[in-house]
């Protein structure tokens, strides 16, 4: 009969005490994880509800009448209504109506792609008093930033001088035209949109329903703020706990396997959850907590750009107008795609490129450490005040026009015609015997 050492039977009554703690760890992690994607979605709803919703975003877009005002249009649409699934969708719904050409809703889509990644910056104003989580915390959610800013740097003079995502995704939006349209549920708003319709339903019910709209979303904002704060507090804290052994050795054989890996991972989840906002939201706390490196983090997020896409996929196969408003809105819909693609083929594809945008995120993250109010002055000045100056210089430089409306069904107008007089009386014969006496002068002289 074999007999264990004092030490074996010690162990295996730690592992026995410690298995419950672990379970209700866990189960704490789940509960902090719903609310920091319950957070995500009042902050989002919150600043959509205060701005007006999506009409809001269609009234902005009226105001592109060059590329370079639609990417900053592009970019304080997300930033307004926290979702670039949502503004590709009115993108391409305002395409297909004919209200919005190809050509401004491209730079529009690449600015809603650099606009998204200011949630993801929010989030790390929870580690303001934490220097070594904020500084991986930050870096993790910069680099998605500097991505993007690096592909519109890139594909965007190209595209304005040769027009190559356009009409590529026009030859390619022939063997698409004619599909149905098609929808896949959200399974993250089906589990968060109870407690949202219980503070502020889509009818004006709720606890919050009978305040006035901006009222009611900032309110929701600043809930969804500081339920993003507490979460993130208590799960960095239970990720440290909970991600040891074996479920670290799992999660980094599904996103630490090189780049390709981390790219794939990123690409599925978005696609699931259907916003590369909650994707990138739940990888930031676990860099925060040095769960997972920024060389990680990186593949990951640029995955999280290629996944959202689907959505403006979706959207664009419901058609348009016309056959021809059909065709323009799944255009730029693949537009969207491969401008997303091509960004990662060449950044991720050209080493020194690939090393930029790690490098200035961390650069930012040192910064952010010695002086925090760098952190909040970078949202401020990257996402809401460069953008805003520059369309208020726009709209001053050029006046204020708006895009003329290319649907079928739109009225012509006639700009130049000189007005019409209605039963203009003929001249008397005083009058034009002046006049007569007055070109008789003017040809003398």
């Amino acid at each position: 009969m074999s007999q264990q050492s004092p030490g074996a039977l010690n162990a295996a009554s730690d592992g026995n005490a410690k298995s419950p703690q672990l379970w209700r760890a866990w189960i704490l992690v789940f509960v902090c994880l719903y609310a920091l994607l319950l957070a995500v979605g009042l902050v989002g709803n919150g600043f959509k509800i205060a701005a007006g919703g999506d009409e809001a975003a269609e009234n902005m877009f009226s105001f592109a009448v060059n590329p370079l005002t639609g990417l900053f249009l592009g970019i304080l649409a997300t930033v307004l209504l926290q979702s670039s699934s949502t503004v590709t969708a009115v993108i391409v719904g305002l395409v297909a109506s004919g209200v919005l050409p190809v050509p401004i809703a491209v730079p529009m889509i690449m600015g809603s792609n650099l606009g998204t990644t200011v949630t993801n910056t929010l989030i790390c104003m929870a580690y303001l008093t934490r220097k070594s989580e904020l500084r991986r915390a930050f870096a993790a959610a910069t680099v998605h930033d500097f991505f993007n800013i690096l592909a519109i740097v890139i594909i965007l003079p190209l595209e304005l001088l040769t027009g190559f995502l356009e009409k590529t995704a026009q030859a390619s939006a022939g063997l698409l035209r004619g599909s149905d349209g098609a929808t896949f549920p959200n399974p993250i708003r089906i589990l968060t949109r109870p407690v949202e319709n219980l503070l502020h339903g889509s009818n004006g019910t709720g606890l919050l329903g009978s305040l006035p709209d901006i009222v009611a979303g900032v309110i929701l904002a600043f809930i969804g703020l500081a339920l993003i704060i507490g979460s993130i507090t208590v799960m960095g804290k239970l990720l440290r706990r909970v991600m040891q052994g074996r479920a670290e050795r799992v999660f980094h054989a599904a996103v630490g396997r090189g780049p390709l890996a981390g790219v794939v991972s990123g690409t599925v989840v978005t696609v699931l959850v259907q916003s590369s906002t909650t994707t990138t939201s739940l990888i930031v706390p676990m860099a925060g907590a040095g769960i997972i490196r920024l060389d990680k983090v990186f593949p990951f997020t640029v995955g999280a750009n290629i996944g959202t896409c689907v959505t403006a996929l979706l959207a664009s196969m419901a058609g348009g107008k016309s056959p021809e408003l059909a065709l323009a809105a799944l255009q730029i819909a693949l537009v969207h795609l491969y401008f997303n693609l091509l960004a990662t083929l060449i950044i991720m594809g050209i080493p020194w490129l690939r090393r930029l945008p790690p490098y200035f995120a961390l650069r930012l993250a040192l910064l952010a450490v010695r002086k925090r109010a760098l952190a909040i002055g970078y949202v401020a000045v990257t996402y809401v005040i460069i953008p805003a100056l520059f369309l208020v210089v726009s709209v001053l430089v050029s006046g204020v026009k708006t895009l003329p409306d290319l649907s079928p069904d739109a009225p012509e107008e006639h700009h130049n015609d000189p007005p019409v007089p209605e039963h203009e009386p003929p001249p008397s014969l005083d009058q034009e015997h002046e006049s007569t006496s007055l070109s008789r002068r003017s040809f003398h002289v």
